[in-house]
């Protein structure tokens, strides 16, 4: 550091200052800082650090063991997004309710007992620092560069609209009142697509403005408006992301606070106001090479890289919908016209816990119909970065009123489906490879492999089904095959406690009629006749749909 000298930069606001202007007397001297600054400055600087650094020894494990050649979008934004802070109470907090923020109180009151001994410390010092400027230089810069790697993650899940996707057909077919208040907020905006992209714009935006000294103040500004407002949507809608929300928050206020005096001065009283920031000058040549070189490798994986995957994402594997195309001819919706249970027929009745009411087969491989027996509710917003199709559930995620949602498997030769329910409710055991590690999100003590005991072998298909069924990874588009994908899935594919049909499909004229035989979850025998009709929408299809599906 002996060779970073201080300098200070005048960026006026308005026109050049006058040389024998009485405001810019002394102007650009370093004042000393009081010391109620120095104080607030030292806890400050021990509490953002404090929530800037990954506080998970494996985020640090997946730098060295990502694929860096065949990167899925979630590995970059998984380093975009961890936590921070002094969390002992492990990653569960940190969606949670109002809890969430216990991490947030936590690391502040570790922050002023750390700032009280530094104080105390340098009043014991026979020379003590006038100002702190260089170091309040460098905790900005850590500070925007993590509040800008973030908020760039967020907002390509907007920009590429895929955190809120378009409405199933399943989805569109259940009633308005079977929803959670975060379903309807997260399915407004789902519904017009090019105005999430837009939030996403703002958001990215914000976070390669705070890239640059220059553009900081403009970004923190864009960031705090647009994050302000998702938390306030979170907390009124009851939705999961309002703890991350306002990280976002709290890092654009910190930003923006150097530059309220400066704003009271010019907007309030009206007077010519010349900001100064003070920043390092590099005058060895390996320091200017590495300043450039970080700068440039985080600029470039943040933006073209990550835009890249983040595209691919969006149209070959979208993240909270399945991304291997269903059975072509089955897809559409359906009046179930006759039910059969155990050869016994059930006629129709809207009371009847039973019979199915309705079915639609999704664009992708998911079979819904509806019973009048309540589901459990799935009160997560369907999110987190599941592998398998069967883990992604945005579907069915705050939707009750008996819809029923299954992932079906087709041996296409013999005409068979394989469904298993996708509805655990808030059981998250196994529902999604986190990383490069082979762990899962929640309690996974259920399928924990205890040392020395074999894996369980779920022979449920028949191995000539599994033969023409074939594995999963496969059947994603080429393009979009990632290490990531690929061991998430093998990952995923441990066996797992679910209700599970076997049924014969017999497609009639054209697809206008199938029907369904075999047995149900509770191994009774079902017989099903679905004739197919063509449900006008009031709400006109998007022309931004994630997926391929044709």
């Amino acid at each position: 550091m002996s060779d970073l000298h201080l300098n200070i930069v005048r960026e006026d606001l308005g026109k050049e200052l006058p040389e024998n202007n009485s405001h810019s007397k002394n102007s650009g001297e370093a004042k000393s800082w009081k010391e109620w600054q120095k104080i607030a400055f030292r806890i400050a600087f021990v509490f953002f650090i404090a929530m800037t650094l990954p506080n998970n020894l494996d985020w640090y494990k997946d730098i060295f063991t990502f694929d860096w050649l065949h990167l899925h979008y979630r590995d970059v934004y998984d380093i975009a997004r961890f936590g921070s802070g002094l969390n002992f109470f492990g990653n569960k907090i940190f969606g949670s309710t109002l809890q969430g923020y216990a991490v947030w109180v936590i690391t502040l009151i570790f922050a002023v007992v750390i700032g009280l001994i530094w104080t105390a410390i340098a009043k014991f010092r026979k020379k003590e620092r006038s100002e702190y400027n260089l170091l309040y230089y460098w905790l900005n810069v850590v500070v925007r560069y993590r509040a800008g790697i973030g908020i760039i993650g967020f907002g390509f899940t907007k920009l590429t609209p895929t955190q809120l996707p378009y409405p199933s057909w399943g989805v569109l077919n259940t009633d308005f009142g079977d929803l959670t208040l975060q379903k309807i907020y997260w399915l407004s905006i789902g519904i017009v697509p090019w105005y999430e992209v837009f939030t996403g714009i703002v958001e990215v935006a914000a976070g390669a403005l705070l890239f640059f000294r220059a553009t900081t103040f403009w970004g923190a500004v864009l960031l705090f408006g647009a994050l302000a407002d998702i938390v306030y949507v979170n907390f009124a809608y009851d939705g999961g992301v309002h703890v991350y929300s306002s990280y976002f928050v709290l890092f654009s206020a910190f930003l923006l606070v150097g530059y309220i005096p400066r704003i009271y001065n010019l907007l309030i009283l009206e007077k010519y106001t010349v900001p100064f920031v003070f920043y390092p000058t590099f005058t060895k040549a390996w320091e200017r090479i590495t300043r450039i070189t970080l700068k440039t490798a985080t600029i470039i994986l943040f933006l073209p890289v990550f835009t890249y995957l983040a595209i691919v994402n969006f149209l070959y594997d979208p993240y909270k919908q399945p991304a291997i195309k269903g059975i072509k001819v089955l897809r559409g919706n359906y009046h179930v016209t006759e039910f059969k249970l155990n050869n016994q027929v059930i006629p129709y009745s809207p009371l009847d816990t039973t019979r199915w009411q309705q079915a639609t087969f999704e664009k992708w491989t998911t079979l819904t119909f509806k019973t009048n027996k309540p589901v459990e509710l799935d009160l997560s917003n369907g999110g987190g970065a599941p592998m398998r199709d069967i883990n992604r559930t945005f579907e069915l995620t705050g939707v009750a009123g008996g819809q029923r949602v299954f992932y079906y498997e087709a041996d296409t030769v013999h005409n068979v489906l394989y469904l298993q329910d996708k509805n655990r409710g808030n059981r998250q055991e196994g529902r999604e490879f986190q990383g490069n590690r082979a762990d899962f999100g929640g309690d996974n003590s259920t399928n924990a492999k205890k040392k020395g005991e074999k894996s369980k072998i779920d022979n449920w298909i028949p191995k000539e089904a599994l033969a023409i069924i074939g594995p999963e990874d496969p059947k994603i588009d080429p393009i979009a095959r990632s290490a990531r994908r690929t061991k998430g899935i093998e990952a995923e594919n441990r066996p797992t406690k679910r209700n599970r049909m076997i049924l014969k499909y017999t497609v009639l004229n054209g697809g206008e009629r199938v029907i369904l035989s075999g047995i149900n979850e509770k191994k009774d025998s079902i017989h099903v006749v679905l004739d197919r009709y063509n449900k006008k929408y009031a709400l006109t299809r998007s022309t931004l749909e994630a997926g391929k599906y044709e």
